[in-house]
């Protein structure tokens, strides 16, 4: 298995439109309802910036994120350095340089925070912390029977703050198959400065203009790689 962060601000061809900030891809596809709406629109721009197909796309918002991981008992992770994070309700919080859990407001923070020195290359990394803090709680046998023990309700409090193009029974089995998968063997990793080079649009934007021939690589590494293939 593998797993790619891509950044926001990498300047990629959007379909049908001029070239953009990866980011606006969905709000194009939303904005000029376009085949798919945003979720559409995005999927397109990242299949032309990898080369790969993509099947299923999954969206969350903050309020579903945040509760879910309250509901998990907040996530573990290793902080590697010091950081100021500013949740959406009250004040910025400075979290230590240690192993520490994060409640769902403080881990939505921490997922969002952009205020080190690689910015939203860094930002990557931290989000990734996060998702495999809420994998090691949902293969926790304990935290699983609880879950499953409340899905009617929570899934009816957050079921409108997601939205995917998955089935239902899709999900079971993707989760039931993620499972199986040991986390050593799920290869991760983020677009970083190796493969872009930082720019200015002519109209003052800073971006990052990717190296289609590292990206590739890169992507080979990740997924064939992680196929055995």
């Amino acid at each position: 298995a593998g797993m790619l962060s891509i950044p926001r601000d990498l300047w990629v061809s959007i379909p049908g439109f001029e070239n953009g900030r990866i980011n606006t891809a969905y709000f194009l596809g939303e904005a000029y309802q376009m085949p798919g709406g945003g979720p559409g629109m995005a999927i397109q721009t990242v299949e032309g910036l990898l080369g790969v197909d993509i099947n299923y796309y999954a969206q969350v918002d903050f309020s579903a994120f945040t509760r879910f991981i309250d509901e998990l008992g907040g996530v573990k992770i290793d902080v590697p350095k010091k950081i100021k994070i500013d949740p959406i309700v009250g004040d910025p919080v400075k979290i230590k340089a240690e192993l520490q859990v994060l409640n769902g407001e403080l881990a939505l923070a921490y997922a969002r925070a952009r205020n080190t020195k690689g910015g939203d290359l860094d930002r990557a990394l931290r989000q990734q912390q996060v998702i495999f803090g809420i994998r090691e709680r949902l293969l926790d046998p304990e935290n699983l029977s609880t879950l499953i023990s409340k899905a009617p309700v929570l899934y009816s409090e957050i079921a409108s703050g997601v939205q995917t193009n998955m089935s239902m029974d899709e999900l079971i089995k993707l989760a039931f198959l993620s499972q199986k998968v040991p986390e050593e063997n799920i290869t991760r990793e983020a677009i970083s400065a190796q493969e872009v080079s930082f720019a200015d649009t002519p109209d003052g934007q800073a971006v990052l203009v990717p190296s289609p021939e590292r990206i590739r690589q890169l992507r080979d590494e990740v997924f064939l790689a992680s196929t055995g293939t």
